[in-house]
């Protein structure tokens, strides 16, 4: 499909160059001469590029910019104009504008920005697709929430997100630090822009300097060339640090450096670079008292910690622990197939009994491993774990109690396979061939689902 291209400019003479270059390039041209005629083209019309006079008869092309962003925010707009001046070009780039294109111009000028225009409209496609396909393999952690303490974290990243102040998200791990950063980028004048994670604790010192900074060629055993940081790759977007209380105090001094100046050198270069980059951290750690034991600086913490999020731990946020499991029960669900799938109503007190201490990450990973070991569409409380399990109460079939051979070889069965990691382990415990013990739990499976699937 050709590209759409919007020209709008009260020149006719203008207009009829800019056609005839444009679709010399292939692509489908639209005329306005008016601002208004401009906006009317938008809903008529899908375009990649806008090309806006700044003067439009009385108008103004930097009064139509943000108008023509409001109805169609993944168009470019390029300014033009006869009156090129330093001062014009910032404020048309603060009010959206992609570009900017001094007259006169040249075919090859508007060839560039076709191509640029067409480039960016393919790898938002990508990126869009890569976001769909990893919605469907991977369940986040849900932004919805009952709970009043959560729902003042999500009101206070929405407060933030149109600012540049670097932001300090604290809580437990598995809280959802990570998904509050990821969503208070998407919400910020960045959002088009990368959104870059440095996992602090994984690395070594020195390597988290150069997966940071970058390292020039020779800077280490292995650097056998140049390479970039994640900062330089965050450019003009966001970057975040989790877990930054384990950094170590020389990189800290480094950090530092950065979040006040945007200042900082490649691991064995000498040459001072910058990077337009926003800073967010989170930590799961009392900073207060590392800075008082002398592990983290203070002056980095005051730095860090110009807006502070407090993510509330899932016990606190009870209301929403039901929610969350029914979400995961339906990816899942949904991720092997299987129709119909449930939590018992004793499974979802057993839930909300249960103080996760894993948080949201633990309430996943224990759905994700229910829905493995239990057989039937209807998830009881013997499919999770003895820790999580325990709070469920007395078991439906006690020994003594009386219950047919087969009903009490059904609940020690599915409480094993619930107590470990696979169906050959469950096997090896029961004294049976994993044969044995799969084709029992198909059946009961069958019988869970009144007749099969």
């Amino acid at each position: 499909m050709a590209a759409g291209v919007l020209v709008v400019d009260d020149e006719k003479n203008i207009r009829a160059t800019l056609r005839v270059c444009l679709e010399g390039l292939g692509c489908q041209v639209v005329e306005a001469a008016t601002p208004e005629a401009a906006l009317a083209a938008l809903q008529q019309h899908t375009f990649v590029l806008a090309l806006v006079d700044f003067r439009i008869g009385t108008a103004s092309g930097l009064e139509l910019l943000p108008r023509l962003l409001a109805a169609d925010p993944a168009l470019d707009v390029v300014l033009i104009t006869a009156y090129a001046t330093f001062d014009l070009a910032v404020e048309a780039v603060k009010r959206g504008a992609r570009d900017f294109l001094p007259k006169p111009f040249t075919p090859a000028q508007i060839r560039l920005l076709v191509d640029k225009a067409l480039e960016r409209r393919r790898l938002d496609q990508k990126v869009s697709a890569l976001e769909r396909q990893l919605a469907q393999t991977t369940p986040g952690f849900a932004l919805e929430s009952a709970a009043p303490a959560m729902k003042a974290a999500q009101a206070l990243v929405e407060r933030a997100a149109p600012s540049d102040a670097t932001v300090l998200f604290r809580g437990e791990s598995g809280t959802g630090k990570g998904v509050l950063a990821s969503a208070l980028h998407a919400l910020s004048a960045r959002r088009a822009r990368p959104f870059v994670t440095v996992n602090c604790p994984t690395l070594t010192d020195q390597l988290l300097s150069s997966e940071l900074f970058g390292h020039a060629r020779g800077a280490f055993t292995g650097a056998i060339k140049d390479q970039p940081g994640r900062v330089e790759l965050a450019e003009g977007g966001t970057l975040f640090l989790d877990e930054i209380a384990d950094i170590s105090a020389g990189l800290q001094a480094q950090l530092l450096r950065f979040v006040q100046d945007k200042q900082f050198e490649r691991l064995g270069e000498g040459k001072t670079r910058t990077a337009d980059v926003r800073v967010l951290a989170a930590t799961n750690q009392d900073l207060e008292r590392a800075v008082r034991e002398g592990r983290f600086r203070e002056d980095l913490l005051y730095r860090l910690n110009v807006i502070e999020v407090m993510v509330p731990s899932l016990r606190d946020r009870r209301e929403d622990i039901v929610p969350l499991a029914r979400g995961f029960v339906t990816f899942f669900a949904r991720a092997s197939k299987r129709s119909r799938v449930e939590l018992s109503e004793a499974t979802e007190a057993m839930l909300q009994r249960y103080d996760w201490p894993g948080n949201v990450r633990e309430l996943r990973n224990a759905i994700e491993r229910a829905l493995i070991v239990w057989p039937g569409d209807r998830i009881e409380p013997q499919a999770f774990p003895g820790k999580i399990a325990g709070s469920a109460g007395e078991p439906k079939v006690a020994l003594g109690g009386r219950h047919t051979l087969e009903a009490i070889e059904r609940e020690h069965v599915l409480r094993v396979l619930a107590s470990t990691s696979s169906l050959e382990e469950a096997a090896t415990i029961l004294g049976v061939d994993a044969s044995t013990l799969y084709r029992k739990r198909r059946k009961w499976e069958a019988e869970e689902s009144g007749g099969g699937r």
